[in-house]
């Protein structure tokens, strides 16, 4: 884990990689592996050779 730890971005730099699921406001869940983010905490995840994009502000939860 990185020196602060604490901060999202943090986390999700820390999470890069590996498995995650995502949960959003209406419910669904997105389980894969997070590939990628930005400052806005939009996600990219990918789950066999599917990719998803995943709208920050729609994220409840992200969980390993």
């Amino acid at each position: 884990m990185s020196e602060t730890g604490n901060r999202p971005l943090d986390v999700l730099e820390d999470s890069v990689g590996t498995a995650v699921t995502v949960t959003l406001k209406g419910g669904q869940e997105y389980t894969g592996v997070l590939v990628g983010y930005d400052q806005h905490m939009n996600l990219v995840v990918e789950a066999d050779e599917d990719i998803t994009i995943i709208r920050g502000d729609n994220v409840v939860s992200i969980q390993p």
